[in-house]
């Protein structure tokens, strides 16, 4: 990112730039910024969008090669082409002698750097990779944004809000945005407003399963399971997150054998540190045979779905009654 912007400060910019990664919301920033740098707003004749999977890589290059309409520089804007995931080989050949006056910027979610597209970008552009930011980065990020709206917070609420809206920068936007048009009118930001607007995340609702699979709140674990579904949230996508989170509570066990430090648990099980505490306080309810036996289920209701033996919504069903019935533990 810093290179894009030391890029347009100086004003000397490459043929080719390659924004890609999971943090759209960035890719998106940043996509946006370079636009406006290489061109004027208004400036319609000159800019093109390309997006998607079947794209035409001889009209792209015929375009390319056209000068510009009375501008200094012609744009071509490429999103969610799969160009350097797959052969492209008249695209790449041409990216060794791109017209003086043609810009690329190819906006993809993910690469394979052996394509030959990757490895002609590299010699003559600029590539950078949009991952998730780090807490303390969003923390920042986002008591800007509310100091930009003049609105406080406490720790313990900033917590919970960043708890329930996840680390995808654009789910944070979006819930940012709400809550400064539910706090309208007065400056403290709260635990009730938090509650009443942001939308938890699926590994919330995760979360929260497995703490009523633990207390062996049946009912309330399959409600939530219920829930989820509502929402259009395959039972399979369920199972493989209930999976994972029984793999990280299995992990945090035994990490914190060997440390009590939040930091190096968070790094080494891939949590974020400020939910350690709670992970490790959800763990201590399962013995480690159980979360185990857990991990082998849930990988054995998977096989059952895939091989046609049981109805995916019944087989995740199973697997919550099993574990809240209080036959484990």
């Amino acid at each position: 990112m810093k290179s894009i912007d030391a890029d347009i400060k100086k004003g000397n910019f490459s043929p080719v730039y390659l924004l890609y990664g999971e943090e759209s919301y960035l890719k998106k920033q940043y996509k946006q910024k370079l636009k406006n740098a290489l061109c004027e707003s208004d400036d319609l004749m000159n800019v093109a969008y390309y997006e998607g999977k079947k794209l035409n890589t001889k009209e792209i290059i015929n375009l390319a090669q056209t000068l510009p309409f009375f501008a200094e520089r012609r744009i071509i804007v490429i999103e969610n082409s799969e160009f350097f995931k797959k052969a492209c080989e008249d695209l790449a050949n041409y990216m060794k002698n791109i017209a003086e006056t043609t810009y690329f910027i190819f906006v993809e979610e993910e690469i394979d750097k052996r394509s030959k597209m990757y490895k002609e970008v590299k010699k003559i552009g600029n590539i950078v990779e949009f991952k998730r930011q780090s807490d303390s980065i969003l923390e920042k990020w986002i008591l800007t944004r509310l100091k930009g709206e003049n609105k406080k917070i406490t720790e313990s609420v900033l917590r919970l809000f960043m708890e329930k809206s996840g680390n995808d920068m654009e789910n944070i936007d979006k819930e940012l945005e709400k809550l400064f048009c539910y706090t309208l009118g007065r400056e403290a930001i709260t635990t009730e407003d938090i509650e009443a607007i942001c939308v938890e995340q699926t590994t919330g609702k995760i979360f929260q399963m497995v703490d009523n699979i633990a207390e062996k709140k049946q009912k309330q674990a399959l409600q939530l399971y219920y829930d989820l579904i509502t929402l259009r949230e395959s039972p399979i996508s369920i199972l493989l997150l209930i999976a994972r989170h029984f793999q990280i509570l299995l992990q945090v066990k035994e990490l914190s054998r060997q440390s009590n430090d939040t930091k190096f648990i968070s790094a080494k099980a891939g949590i974020r540190e400020f939910t350690v505490k709670k992970y490790l306080a959800q763990a201590q309810r399962f013995t480690i045979e159980a979360l185990k036996n857990a991990i082998t289920d849930c990988v054995q209701a998977q096989e059952d779905i895939q091989t046609g033996n049981m109805n995916n919504k019944m087989a995740v069903e199973l697997l919550i009654i099993k574990y809240a019935s209080g036959a484990v533990v």
